[in-house]
């Protein structure tokens, strides 16, 4: 057999990587035979030299014990940080004490109690006595944790009674299974469960089962199958890597928690351009570690030291914006127009003849503090561009977005990209995914101004740098390569009979994945595909343009163009387009 390539995605894809990864470095796998790292334009042989991962021999899937090395890691890694350690601890402090004559049963102190309090609280908690009958008939000294059950500890008793029973405790909870099943627990409901639920042991119903006979039912025996399964004869492709699998392998993305879209519980299959909300049981399986990844990647980031995977990282512990009442929104909203004000008086001035302007700044956020910064005369630049100063004054107009259950300020979030050189895709992105829920239909609008100042934001620079040369031709190639998007989604929607964009979602969210990605043959791939599935010719005045855009040809060697003509070519899928007057229309 071969190699098996797990392809970077979105932050939670690349966290599951790396948890994924840390798996294999606790286990007895070698690197460079088993498993190894694959980095763009670097030979490894059975793989494309475009491709990025991490890749794993597939003879050794079949032999690995994939559930035994999900739950050492995370024992291994979680432990110590587990309500099993505080125990532990304290079950060593007290023994520790009655040996060295300091624990006094009728002195004593509000620690010694608390102590004590914690051990029985604890160990007798509901996940722990669900925990103990999942392994009682595996482990030995069972009694030990019945008798608990029956009778607890008590700080009046001797010394002599409290330390037997208290070395008993530590003896039964320090046998491997035990081990094991306890801190599961914690980790499990402290970790995992903020990623994923509904599934495995995170399944209500299954609460008193074996938690490895769970994980390899629903993970592990899965993940080798499909490994093990020829398909070049099914037709369903995975959301996420876009690989082949059969009807029975799908695994819905339900169980994952906080995903950008809300595909999750959409039934129909992705390619033939309908949404498709399955993994296949390989991504599935690389998701399930996405929690011990995600911890790792607050330490290190891995081999996967690109920008995309750094960027995520970061748009995923950034500020929400949250707006907690009304008052606090309006108050908002008032600093969003006075800095929109000051911005146009600053843009009236002569912008040749500022340079680096000194300015004091703080967000909207009560948590906020006040930061000093330098206005570049690059970013002034940007801001008295003609189209920037349209986005910006529709965007302070409407500043909010609602993401979640949070508000986000948009408007702000711009003009400090632009003022802190940072690009504004990950803003875009995260609005495109948002907007591919049907409540959030209407921030298609917001989507495209952020657009607009990506793009000119990025032709300042470029103009700058080719004294005039450079920007037109992009700026064209922009508008040219929307239109073929809208021309190719009025196409698809007259094939289908639909009258709203439901039957492409799946469609969007992957080319959004390839362009977060860097991944450009991936997106041309998504593209040709729609093309060649879509039979009816565009309505009249678009069939000509219902061909793959010819700039496509450029992006495969410049990853500048390639974000900017990718962008403009999903948010003509999603219905922008520019009219006879070269006038912006949703």
């Amino acid at each position: 057999m071969g190699k098996y390539l797990v392809t970077m995605g979105d932050f939670l894809k690349n966290a599951g990587i790396v948890g994924l990864n840390y798996m294999l470095d606790m286990s007895d796998a070698e690197s460079g035979k088993d498993y190894g790292i694959k980095m763009q334009n670097r030979p490894v042989d059975g793989l494309e030299l475009y491709e990025q991962g991490l890749w794993i021999d597939e003879d050794f899937v079949q032999q690995c014990d994939w559930t035994g090395m999900y739950f050492d890691a995370c024992v291994n890694y979680y432990g110590d940080s587990t309500v099993y350690k505080g125990i532990l601890d304290r079950i060593n402090k007290i023994i520790c004490k009655i040996d060295n004559d300091q624990w006094k049963p009728d002195k004593l102190v509000k620690e010694d109690k608390e102590d004590i309090k914690f051990i029985n609280d604890k160990l007798l908690s509901n996940s722990y006595k669900a925990g103990f009958e999942n392994i009682r008939n595996e482990v030995d000294g069972s009694e030990i944790y019945v008798n608990l059950q029956q009778n607890k500890l008590n700080a009046k008793s001797t010394s002599q009674e409290l330390k037997q029973r208290l070395e008993g405790i530590k003896n039964f909870i320090m046998q491997p299974k035990c081990k094991e099943t306890f801190v599961m627990k914690s980790v499990i409901y402290n970790y995992i469960n903020r990623f994923w639920d509904g599934k495995c042991f995170l399944l209500r119903a299954n609460a008193k089962k074996d938690m490895r006979i769970l994980f390899e039912q629903d993970f592990t025996k899965p993940f080798k199958e499909y490994i093990r399964t020829n398909h070049d004869k099914d037709k369903d492709m995975c959301i996420d890597c876009g690989r082949p699998m059969g009807n029975k392998e799908r695994v819905s993305i339900a169980f994952m928690k906080d995903m950008a879209d809300d595909l999750a519980r959409k039934k129909s299959a992705f390619w033939n351009c309908k949404v498709d909300a399955f993994l296949c049981p390989a991504c599935a399986f690389v998701y399930a570690a996405s929690p011990l990844g995600f911890t790792l990647l607050g330490q290190r980031f891995a081999f996967m030291n690109t920008n995309s995977s750094i960027n995520q990282l970061l748009a995923c512990n950034s500020r929400s914006g949250k707006i907690v009442t009304e008052a606090e929104k309006k108050e908002a909203e008032r600093y969003t127009q006075w800095f929109a004000r000051m911005l146009k008086q600053l843009m009236d001035c002569k912008v040749e003849q500022l340079n680096n302007i000194q300015v004091i700044l703080k967000g909207t956020d009560e948590k906020d503090k006040y930061t000093f910064s330098v206005i570049s005369n690059e970013a002034l630049q940007t801001f008295n561009d003609e189209k920037v100063r349209k986005a910006l004054e529709y965007l302070g107009e409407y500043p909010y977005t609602r993401i979640g259950a949070d508000y986000l300020n948009i408007y702000e979030n711009v003009v400090m990209n632009i003022l802190k050189h940072r690009s504004q895709e990950l803003l875009l992105k995260k609005v495109l995914k948002n907007n591919l829920d049907s409540d959030n239909a209407g921030q298609i609008v917001t989507a495209y101004w952020i657009y607009v100042v990506m793009l000119y934001s990025a032709l300042v620079k470029k103009d700058k740098d080719l004294q005039g040369n450079g920007g037109k031709v992009i700026e064209m190639g922009s508008i040219t390569v929307m239109d073929s998007g809208f021309a190719l989604r009025t196409a698809i929607l007259s094939s289908k009979g639909a009258k709203d964009d439901e039957c492409i979602k799946g469609t969007i969210y992957q080319l959004l994945n390839a362009l977060s990605k860097r991944n450009t043959g991936k997106f041309l791939d998504i593209v040709m595909r729609l093309y060649c599935t879509c039979k009816v010719p565009a309505e009249v005045g678009q069939a000509d343009k219902l061909v793959i855009p010819r700039e496509f040809v450029y992006i495969q060697k410049n990853q500048e163009l390639f974000e900017e003509y990718g962008y403009a070519f999903v948010l003509g899928l999603k219905g922008c387009r520019q009219n006879k007057k070269n006038e912006e229309v949703i």
